[in-house]
C-alpha cells in the first residue's frame, strides 16, 4: 500500500494536501483506495468556518474496497467498486473525510457503483443521495419510488440545475409528483425538461417568477424542496389555504414566515450517518430514523440507477488541475461562485 496524502485543515480558512497517515479502520467501517472525488458547497464552507486544526476535508468520494471492519454488515469484499460519502470536516473524528488516497467510510452507509457509471460519475452521487433521501422522504413526505399519486401533487423544485436540484427533478417524477416545477437560468431549461421536469421558470424576476409558479398551481403547491435558499420566490408561490412543506438544504439564515401555512424544515444529512457528532458548539445524538431511512434509501436508488431511471449531474473533470491540488483550485472557484450547472470532479492517482 502506498503513502497516503489528504486534504487537511491547517487553520480556519486554510487547507492543504499534506502527506497524511492510513486512517484507522473502525469495525463498522470500510478502508477505501479513492479514485475520484467530487466538490461540495459544504467542503469548502467547513474549511472556511467551521473546521479544526487538523480535520480532514470531503464528503463525496468513488473507490476501490481494501478492507472491510468486523462490524460492517454490507456484504462488500476487497477490490469492489464503492461510492458515497464520509463526514469530512467532524470534529469528534479528525479523520472522517473522503479528499485523500485512502479513507475509511461507515459500511452500511456507502453503495455498490452500478456497472453503468465511472468513477467520476458515481463520485458525485454520495451527498446527494443523503439529501435526497431526507428532503423529499422524511420533510416532504413522498412516497418512496416508484409511486403513483392520486390526487396530482404539485412540486417546486427551486434551484433545479443544482447538483441536488438535478437528481431531486428525478426523484419527485418517479415518486409520482405531478406538476415538477423548477427554477434555473434559461441556458438549464432544456435540460432539466429532459430530466422530467413539466416547467421550468426564469428565478432572476422574483416577481415574474412567483406569478409564473402561481399561474400553473393556482393555489395548491404545498411540496417546495428550495436547494438555494431562496424565501421570497418560494414562500409566496406557496399554498395559502393548505398546510405545506419548505425545506432547504440551505444554511442561510432563515427570515420571516408570514404565511402560517408554512413549516419550514432544514436538511442535516450529517444524522444519516448513524453517529452522534458535534457542529458550532452543539451536540447532535445519534438519529436511528435517518440513519436506516439513508440505509434503504441507498437500496432503492442502486437499483434505479442500474436500470437507467436516475442520471447523475453534468460533470467537468479536473477544472483548475487534476487530484487533490485540482480540487482545492476548484472549491476556491466555487467561493467565487464561478461554478453553475456542474458538478466539479478531481481524479485521484
Amino acid at each position: 500500500m502506498s503513502s497516503n496524502k489528504a486534504i487537511i485543515v491547517q487553520k480556519l480558512g486554510l487547507a492543504q494536501v499534506v502527506d497524511a497517515p492510513l486512517p484507522k479502520l473502525r469495525d463498522n467501517y470500510i478502508l477505501i483506495e479513492v479514485r475520484a472525488i467530487a466538490l461540495n458547497p459544504a467542503d469548502w464552507k467547513h474549511i472556511d468556518y467551521l473546521s479544526l486544526l487538523g480535520n480532514w476535508c470531503g464528503l463525496d468520494y468513488a473507490g476501490v474496497v481494501v478492507e472491510v471492519g468486523s462490524a460492517a454488515t454490507k456484504p462488500f469484499k476487497k477490490g469492489d467498486k464503492i461510492c458515497g460519502a464520509c463526514h469530512g470536516g467532524n470534529t469528534v473524528y479528525l479523520e472522517d473525510g473522503s479528499f485523500a488516497k485512502y479513507i475509511t467510510a461507515i459500511g452500511d452507509c456507502q453503495i455498490p457503483i452500478p456497472s453503468n457509471l465511472s468513477f467520476e460519475q458515481a463520485s458525485t452521487l454520495g451527498a446527494g443521495m443523503i439529501t435526497i433521501s431526507q428532503a423529499l422522504y422524511k420533510w416532504l413526505q413522498l412516497p418512496l419510488p416508484p409511486a403513483v399519486v392520486s390526487p396530482t401533487l404539485p412540486v417546486l423544485i427551486y434551484g433545479g440545475a443544482s447538483a441536488t436540484g438535478v437528481l431531486a427533478i428525478q426523484y419527485a417524477r418517479l415518486s409520482g409528483c405531478q406538476p415538477i416545477i423548477a427554477t434555473s437560468s434559461p441556458s438549464n431549461f432544456e435540460f432539466l425538461t429532459e430530466l422530467g421536469a413539466d416547467y421550468v421558470f426564469d428565478y432572476h424576476n422574483a416577481e415574474a417568477c412567483v406569478k409564473e409558479i402561481r399561474e400553473v398551481t393556482g393555489d395548491s403547491l404545498t411540496r417546495v424542496l428550495d436547494c438555494i435558499g431562496v424565501e421570497e420566490i418560494c414562500f409566496p408561490a406557496m399554498s395559502t389555504t393548505t398546510d405545506g412543506v419548505y425545506c432547504t438544504v440551505s444554511d442561510r439564515p432563515p427570515g420571516e414566515i408570514t404565511n402560517p401555512k408554512i413549516r419550514r424544515e432544514r436538511v442535516e444529512g450529517y444524522t444519516a450517518c448513524g453517529e452522534p457528532y458535534e457542529m458550532m458548539g452543539h451536540r447532535f445524538e445519534i438519529n436511528v430514523h435517518d440513519y436506516e431511512l439513508g440505509k434503504a434509501f441507498n437500496e432503492i436508488n442502486t437499483k434505479l440507477i442500474e436500470d437507467g431511471k436516475i442520471k447523475t449531474h453534468k460533470i467537468s473533470t479536473n477544472e483548475g488541475g487534476a487530484g487533490l491540488e485540482g480540487a482545492l483550485a476548484g472549491m476556491q472557484l466555487m467561493r467565487e461562485g464561478k461554478v453553475s450547472g456542474r458538478k466539479l470532479v478531481y481524479t485521484i492517482d
